[in-house]
């Protein structure tokens, strides 16, 4: 399972594109609503979530996914719930993804550390010690996913799905959604 955490004020390109990328390619995913189950993005777009914090099986886990946005970023900060989710991933060799701000989540919890990384640009001070690929949409590096920014959410979706289901399927998609 693939749960996308949507905390109030997440970049909404940046959780769609994934969703939809990751469900046409059978991959089961599940939004998960950090404060509720009506989320709303930086652009005041609403959501619900397929289920609250609350309802997350970790032991059902794949992958966790962050997307951007300040205000989502800073939800999911705030949220112990949301933090023991990312850690549990990460201390189980489960995916851990992460997209524009969403990186620096994860670097302050010493998840980025000597890995290659992207994320917003100007936000590379707040990566701790990455070693950062600023000029990369999307970067892999073990179980550790990050893209850039919001028009690098098809990018970064096509990575998730190429570490869950492999590079034939992802590209299967891309061609699929004609990328030109």
């Amino acid at each position: 399972m693939v749960y996308v955490l949507l905390g109030t004020g997440f970049e909404e390109m940046e959780a769609i594109a994934p969703i939809d990328l990751m469900r046409r390619a059978d991959i089961p995913v599940l939004t998960v609503g950090v404060n509720g189950k009506i989320v709303y993005g930086s652009h005041k777009i609403g959501i619900e979530a397929d289920i609250t914090l609350e309802e997350m099986d970790l032991t059902e886990l794949e992958m966790i996914v962050l997307p951007g946005g300040l205000g989502g970023v800073a939800s999911v900060s705030a949220s112990e719930k949301a933090m023991a989710a990312l850690r549990f991933a990460y201390d189980n060799d489960k995916y851990v993804a992460a997209i524009c701000a969403g990186p620096t989540v994860l670097a302050k919890q010493g998840f980025t550390d000597g890995k290659c990384a992207t994320c917003y640009p100007g936000f590379e001070d707040q990566m701790g010690s990455a070693n950062m690929l600023p000029g990369k949409a999307a970067v892999r590096d073990g179980k550790l996913i990050t893209g850039t920014s919001a028009g690098c959410a098809t990018a970064f979706a096509l990575e998730l799905i190429a570490a869950l289901k492999g590079k034939d399927v992802a590209d299967k998609i891309e061609k699929q959604i004609v990328i030109r």
